[in-house]
C-alpha cells in the first residue's frame, strides 16, 4: 500500500441554535490518500488480490488514529471512499466494504453495527459527506448525522481517499423523539 498522505480533522461545536453545547460536540476524521492498487490495469474482474493486499492494513492504520484524534468514547461512526477520476467507484467500495477493513474500526470503537458509508468518484478537492450512525444501534436517531470533508489536493486521478469519522455524541441539541414513538 502506497500512502501519499494522512489528514486528521477535529471539529468541536460549542454553540448550536444559540445555546451552549455542554460538553462540546466533537467529531474526528482521519483520511489516508493512497495509490489506487488497480490504477492503470484497465478493467480488473477479480478485485480480491488488491483487497487482500490493502484493506486490513488500511483499517489498522486508520482506526486507532481516528479514535485517538477523537479523544473520547466513540458513540457514532462512519467511513468514506473517494476514488480519483482514473478509477472506478468499485475500487473504493472494494477496500471499505470488507470485514478486513471495517472490523478494525468496530473493535477500536467497541461497535457492533455496520459502518455507514459514502463512495464516490471525483477530482482533487471534491467535497464529500461522511454519514455517521450509532455504534451499537443504527435506529438511534440522535446519532444520525454527517460530516463534510474536503482535502484540497486529493484524490489525484490515480488515487483513492479513504476516511473514517468518529463522533463522541449525537447531533448537538438533538430533540427528535425515539423511533419507537412512531411504531
Amino acid at each position: 500500500m502506497n500512502v501519499r498522505k494522512i489528514v486528521t480533522i477535529t471539529d468541536e461545536v460549542l454553540t448550536e441554535g444559540g445555546r451552549p453545547v455542554q460538553p462540546a460536540a466533537r467529531i474526528a476524521v482521519v483520511a489516508a490518500v493512497i495509490e489506487n492498487p488497480w490504477a492503470g490495469q484497465g478493467f480488473v474482474q477479480d478485485l480480491l488480490p488488491g483487497i487482500d493486499a490493502n484493506a486490513s492494513e488500511l483499517g489498522a492504520l486508520l482506526a486507532p488514529r481516528v479514535v485517538e484524534a477523537l479523544g473520547a468514547t466513540v458513540e457514532a461512526y462512519g467511513k468514506a471512499a473517494v476514488v480519483g477520476l482514473d478509477g472506478e467507484i468499485e475500487h473504493g467500495s472494494a477496500l471499505i466494504h470488507t470485514l478486513k477493513f471495517g472490523d478494525h474500526f468496530r473493535k477500536a470503537a467497541s461497535a457492533t453495527t455496520l459502518l455507514p458509508a459514502l463512495e464516490k468518484r471525483g477530482p482533487a478537492g471534491i467535497v464529500f459527506d461522511i454519514p455517521l450512525k450509532h455504534i451499537t444501534d443504527a435506529t438511534i436517531r440522535s446519532h444520525h448525522q454527517s460530516f463534510e470533508v474536503r482535502i484540497p489536493d486529493a484524490p489525484h486521478p490515480g488515487e483513492i481517499l479513504i476516511a473514517l469519522a468518529a463522533a463522541a455524541q449525537g447531533r448537538p441539541q438533538q430533540r427528535l423523539a425515539s423511533l419507537s414513538t412512531e411504531q
